[in-house]
Parts: structure tokens; sequence; C-alpha cells
């Protein structure tokens, strides 16, 4: 395992990820201005909002100007599909990628090669962060297709010099063989599903055969909690990627090996935190939602997007040399966010709980109900094989410890629901944590 006593630091484009705060804002500030010039008149979205607010190219001096610019949603990327973004002609267009798994229309991104090259870069300059070189051999077991998973690694992997190993999802018996077989000495996919991977090597001891040394989880929140598990169980460092289809797919951020938040690609990517309630951007160390800017992006440049992700944001210069932005670990997304009874629930809240208790597996299910106009929530709970027991008694009471360890942590009472091992069904994509039964309009 790498620890930190013997981790070499490896900084794959130092004048980006190292550049002062001043010449950062400077080259933000000439990119946003040439963004501005490149959409108006071209995007009709982007145009009429401009006029709207009263707002032309040329008041756009520098990045602190971006709080005149318009915001922009997934409503809106929707409500244009699916190429109303489009700011090039469609002979630039070489790949489109879109959202996984939504409901209705997708959420469709044209890339530029340029675009392309660039992606591959951001998450060239992940794989090195997470200590990988041209040397090593990447098992990718994120979803291929229009989902960007897959590609953005895959890019990534070829930008590095490294060999790609396009698994896709599914088949873990064959995932575990091809692991082994190949020789993979790192890995990629959900946090969920890494989870998975690590349990089911265990379970077939060929935990010793693998030469694994790295995991590259992303695409769901997840907590420290489970990364210690998985780390544990395999000996590994696994890291935290960050991306989204609209902007670029995995590599937009990514942390260190001091896992002190995720540092932002920031001169391709200009990150905000805004209030959820006013989108006013908040300081450094504020909880809101991240929004982004896509400095460099040709085919679907987008401003100001917003995410619905929550976190705060660090500018301070890392331990690891790096002087990028840090976005901390994400609490969850607004749209995540179960209100019960008045109060803000959080899958990941569960999770953090649930770690804590020795007598559980961190496979979880919450499941909402609506009985005589009242909110009830159910934890259904995996409880390890060697603490499952027949007598009443002894399961009773462990129910009852995890209803005050899960009340205490999110501020409401739970029913909780003891299963056997292997009840919930696992997930080799983003994992299902929530059913909402209560129709809510």
């Amino acid at each position: 395992m790498i620890t930190d006593k013997t981790w070499k630091e490896q900084i794959r484009d130092p004048q980006a990820e190292c550049m002062s705060e001043d010449e950062r804002m400077v080259l933000q500030g000439e990119k946003l201005k040439n963004l501005v010039k490149r959409v108006y008149g071209v995007v009709p979205f982007y145009t009429e909002k401009m006029k709207e607010l009263g707002v032309e190219p040329g008041d756009i001096k520098g990045i602190e100007d971006i709080t005149k610019l318009p915001f922009t949603t997934k409503e809106d990327l929707r409500d244009n599909y699916p190429f109303g973004f489009q700011a090039v002609p469609n002979e630039k267009i070489v790949r489109v990628q879109g959202t996984s798994g939504t409901t209705g229309k997708l959420t469709v991104m044209a890339y530029t090669q340029k675009d392309v090259d660039i992606w591959g870069e951001c998450v060239a300059r992940c794989l090195t962060m997470a200590g990988l070189t041209a040397q090593d051999r990447i098992h990718v077991c994120y979803g291929y297709g229009l989902f960007t998973g897959g590609m953005g690694l895959d890019f990534g992997a070829q930008k590095l010099g490294a060999m790609a190993i396009p698994m896709s999802a599914g088949n873990t018996k064959r995932q575990l063989m091809c692991m082994e077989d190949f020789g993979a000495t790192a890995f990629a996919c959900t946090p969920s599903y890494a989870m998975h991977l690590a349990e089911a090597m265990q379970e077939a001891g060929v935990v010793e055969k693998m030469k694994i040394k790295a995991a590259v989880c992303g695409a769901e929140p997840w907590t420290v909690e489970m990364r210690h598990k998985i780390e544990e169980i395999l000996k590994i460092n696994c890291f935290d990627i960050y991306g989204l289809c609209e902007i670029s797919g995995p590599g937009v951020a990514m942390d260190c090996i001091h896992h002190e938040g995720l540092h932002v690609n920031s001169d391709f990517f200009y990150p905000e935190v805004l209030d959820p309630a006013t989108h006013a951007p908040l300081k450094d160390g504020e909880t809101g939602e991240l929004g982004f800017t896509t400095l460099d992006k040709e085919a679907v440049p987008l401003i100001r997007y917003r995410t619905k992700d929550l976190t705060s944001i660090c500018h301070e210069t890392c331990k690891c040399g790096r002087t990028t932005p840090r976005i901390s670990k994400f609490k969850g997304r607004t749209d995540d966010m179960k209100v019960i009874r008045g109060v803000n629930v959080f899958p990941t809240q569960v999770e953090t709980a649930l770690f804590g208790i020795g007598e559980v597996i961190p496979h979880y299910l919450l499941i909402i109900d609506r009985e005589d106009n009242m909110d009830v929530l159910t934890v259904m709970v995996e409880v390890d094989e060697k603490f499952f027991s027949d007598e009443i008694r002894k399961l009773d009471a462990l129910r009852h410890k995890i209803g005050d360890v899960l009340k205490q942590a999110l501020g409401v009472s739970v029913r909780v629901k003891l299963v056997e091992p292997k009840t919930i069904e696992r997930s080799e994509g983003k994992a299902k944590r929530v059913i909402d039964n209560r129709n809510l309009v």
C-alpha cells in the first residue's frame, strides 16, 4: 500500500497546476473574454440572456466580471435539445456524449477534436495525481457509450500513454479474471461498484494475486469511510475523480494523495460556489451549489452552469504543491436531498453513520413513504454474516442501536430493517440509494 511516507508526487503540467493566483486570474480573464465573444450572436440562448441583462461582450474585462453573466441550468439544455447550444458548425463535431439513466430527454453534449484533446489531458493530469504513469494498466469498468465515464478514462489513459483495458460495467467474475490475467495496476469505476469489487476479490481470495495499487472512483457521492474501507481491503489508495457530462465528463477535478479537496483544472474550468437560494457567490469554506464556466470548450461552451452539487471551495496552496482551487468532498446534490418531516437528509449522512457500526455491511437503502400524512423513513441495512443471528433479542438490540445512531446523525427518527448479506441489489453503475414512494408534486 502506498503511504504518505513513500509517496513521490508527480505533477503532469506544473506550469498550469502550480501557477500563481494572479497568473491564473489573468489567464482565466482572457479566456472568459474570448468565450463571451464566441457565443454572443452565435448561441441564441446566451445572446438573448445577455441582452436581457444589458450585457455586451465588451463589458467583460476580466474574470471578476463573470458575475455579470447569466446562469445556465440543465433545464435550459433540455429545452434546447439536442444541439441548441452548439457554437461551431456541424462539420467540426467529432463525437457526442450524454447523460445516463435519466428519464425523458437526454442531456447531449457535442465535442470538437480540441474538446476531446482537452478532456483527455485533464484526465491524464488526474491519473498522474493518482501516481500512475505510462507504465500502468488501467482497468476501466465505467460504462462506455453515451455516458462519459468509460470514454473519459480511456482518453486520459491514451494521453498518459498507459494501457487502457475497456471492460465497461457488469459481470464481476469476468472483471476479476481480466484484472488478474492482464496485470491491471489500477481500476476506475463508481465508488459503490469499487466496494463491490473489493468484497468480491476478498471472497474469491484473489486480493494478494492482484497488482492493483490505485482506484479512481467517481460519478456518485461517497464518504471518507467508504474510501478507507476499500483501501483497507485491497491495500491500495483510492482517489475521488469528478466531472459531469455537461462540462467535460470525468477529469474536471480530482483529489491528490492528501485528500484535502479535489483539485479543479481551473485553466479549463472556472469554478464558483453559489448560495442555493440567492445564487450569490460564497466565500472560501462556505457550502453552496457548485457552478462551472467552460473556458476553452468549442462545441458547447457553457457559462455559469449550475451543477446542483453541494460543496465548498478553497484557494490555498495544497501540501502536494498544486495551487489550483480545491472543492471539498461533496455533501450531496440539491436533487439528492430529501426533506423528511422538515429535516434535510442526504444519503451520504446515512453512509457515514453506518460505517461507524461494526456489525453492519456498507450496503443500505432508504425507503420513504407517507403514512397518515406523515413522512416515514425506513433504512434497510445489511448485517455482517458473523453478527447475523436468529436470536430475536440480539437483532432487536442491534436494530435499536442503529436507529439511535441514525437519529442522532440525521436529526429525525427512522425505522430500521435488518436484512441478510447480499440482500440489497449491488450496482454496476451508479448505486440506487433512495426509493421515494411519496409521489410528491
